[in-house]
């Protein structure tokens, strides 16, 4: 049987009433189901909640890159470039082109998403080989010294995610943060400060050498 699917003024009106949380939020998507013309809908009607769940309820698989470049050009807040993309561009065939083109613009939430992006990738992108992600490690570098607050801290996630795939990359991470230590600018320092309390870590060193013995 084929699901109903609701109306935008619909769920515009159960957001309305059950408030905006994330549990709320997966809910409705599950009930929904996957929907490009409601997330649409959802997206153009400006309502912060009805964009989390726009993302949520897309379908990966017939975004363009014109429709992702659209929604960039909208996000004003960290919550909704991480639920972009988390789940919904993670998914798409630009995911890894985007990541890099946004890394080199100037506003603050599409920056952000470059990098956010990057560190998405980090942890799911399980086929990706390491010449990937040393490409990402230049852009790192490039951008680290960037002072503003919601990019500093994407730049310092996408640095650790990447520097926690494997012990080659570990090094590799190591040695970039310890060269972006080395930056004038107070962003940077922060971001190899902490990046390289993790990446030194025990805790990271013990679980990459598991995860090189089990192969």
């Amino acid at each position: 049987m084929q699901r109903h699917a609701p109306s935008a003024t619909e769920v515009l009106s159960q957001l309305a009433s059950l408030g905006v949380t994330g549990p709320v939020l997966h809910r409705m998507a599950r009930s929904i189901g996957r929907n490009h013309d409601l997330a649409g809908e959802l997206w153009e009607s400006g309502s912060h909640g009805a964009r989390l769940l726009a993302c949520l309820v897309e379908e990966p698989e017939r975004v363009t890159r014109a429709q992702m470049e659209r929604w960039a050009r909208e996000f004003d807040s960290w919550g909704l470039v991480d639920c972009a993309c988390r789940y919904l561009f993670l998914y798409t065939p630009h995911a890894w082109k985007v990541c890099v083109a946004w890394s080199r613009r100037k506003p603050e939430f599409i920056k952000r998403a470059g990098f956010s992006q990057m560190a998405y990738l980090a942890l799911h992108d399980k086929q990706a080989d390491d010449a990937r992600f040393e490409a990402l490690l230049e852009r790192i570098e490039e951008e680290a010294r960037d002072p503003r607050h919601f990019v500093t801290m994407a730049v310092n996630w996408a640095l650790r995610q990447i520097g926690k795939r494997n012990l080659a990359l570990n090094r590799k991470a190591i040695r970039a943060a310890k060269r972006i230590a080395r930056q004038d600018s107070c962003a940077a320092r922060w971001v190899a400060a902490d990046a390289l309390r993790e990446l030194n870590s025990p805790a990271v060193a013990r679980r990459l050498s598991a995860q090189r013995a089990i192969r």
